[in-house]
């Protein structure tokens, strides 16, 4: 695959996700859940904007810039971190979210992060930067839509870590 057919499915995937992502937004029922989709809504979009800009600097120089790609999700060693912090405002504030959106976003997320790993196996040095960083980034978004499914799930774990044992 070429950089310039990878960045065009990369922006298809990504505007995927965004939909996604502003479907659940205007389906859940609870502020906080809005303010979560909302983020990763606008997450996406930000994604799609850089995309779409590298893909005409491509077009026009034959080349891309190798502008450091920021994300409005924070890093997993800052989720992992700010866990505990959180656990009394997910148990209170998250119990509208629909659990159909969250598989919805997570198979999404999926998707597109095992499109960027490849990507990042078989481009050219240039292209597996780009699409380095974004399967970071996407990852991160897995995490943190599994971290919400688990705790609405009841599956005994709260983003990776054991609630409660039956032994």
């Amino acid at each position: 695959m070429t950089l310039e057919n990878a960045i065009k499915t990369a922006i298809e995937n990504e505007v995927k996700i965004r939909d996604v992502y502003r479907e659940a937004e205007a389906a859940v029922n609870d502020e906080a859940g809005r303010r979560i989709f909302e983020a990763l809504g606008n997450d996406e979009q930000h994604h799609i904007d850089y995309l779409q800009h590298t893909l005409e600097q491509l077009k026009k120089t034959g080349q891309i810039d190798s502008e450091k790609l920021d994300s409005a999700i924070p890093s997993l060693d800052t989720i992992n971190q700010e866990a505990a912090k959180v656990e009394s405002l997910v148990a209170k504030d998250f119990h509208g979210i629909r659990k159909q959106m969250l598989s919805k976003a997570l198979k999404a997320e999926i998707e597109t992060s095992d499109f960027y790993r490849k990507m990042v196996d078989e481009l050219a040095a240039v292209g597996r930067a780009l699409f380095a960083r974004f399967l970071e980034i996407e990852n991160n978004h897995i995490h943190a839509v599994q971290f919400e499914l688990d705790y609405m799930s009841k599956t005994g774990y709260w983003f990776d870590f054991k609630e409660f044992d039956m032994e």
